[in-house]
């Protein structure tokens, strides 16, 4: 049952997000949309509530109220960086506003980006191991806990794995190719600042 509401809460996600911009860009219907985005969350909830029935019921603690946590922890994290980055696309594609600004690739810009998902995915990570430590003491000593160990150290190893790529960023920052602008910031000239 578990495993079924994750994948319905994922397709939900993406189905009110797409209803939710396809309305506020082609219907112009601001509040509707507001509305719908919100209810995004609410997916979260019911996914929290049931995995929490779940256990309460007696359920043997599994691999899916692990992966319940992790679900859980990467929409705290990333949910609204992925509807906002979202929403300046369709925006862009649908409403006529300008391009949204990439993520810098090159110097210390790159390095500082890497350094802020690195910061979101540590988050993600806080919240499914919190999770899933709450689960750990509501089952307590009459059930097997090890499967949500198991997902508390895949978390832990994300976190970390993550935090070693953005700090490469920073030891060995991505050069720009000869020609292409540095994307670290504005260029110093004699004048000053250009």
């Amino acid at each position: 049952m578990i495993v079924a509401l994750i994948v319905a809460c994922e397709v939900g996600f993406w189905v009110l997000l797409a209803l939710g911009l396809a309305v506020r860009y082609l219907l112009k219907w601001r509040r509707t949309s507001v509305v719908l985005l919100l209810c995004e969350p609410v997916l979260e909830l019911v996914l929290f509530a049931a995995t929490a029935v779940d256990l309460r019921n007696g359920a043997e603690p599994g691999w899916e109220h692990g992966l319940a946590a992790l679900y859980l922890g990467y929409t705290v994290a990333y949910g609204h960086y992925t509807i906002r980055w979202l929403d300046g696309h369709a925006a862009h594609r649908l409403g006529g506003a300008p391009k949204p600004a990439g993520a810098p690739r090159y110097g210390m810009a790159r390095a500082r980006h890497e350094a802020r998902l690195w910061l979101r995915t540590l988050l993600a990570a806080a919240v499914a191991c919190g999770l899933l430590q709450g689960a750990v003491w509501y089952v307590g000593d009459e059930g097997d806990i090890s499967s949500l160990r198991a997902f508390q150290w895949a978390a832990l190893r994300a976190a970390g794995i993550h935090g070693l790529v953005a700090l490469a960023y920073f030891v060995w920052p991505k050069k720009a190719p000869a020609g292409a602008g540095e994307e670290t910031g504005p260029a110093l000239t004699k004048e000053g600042v250009r």
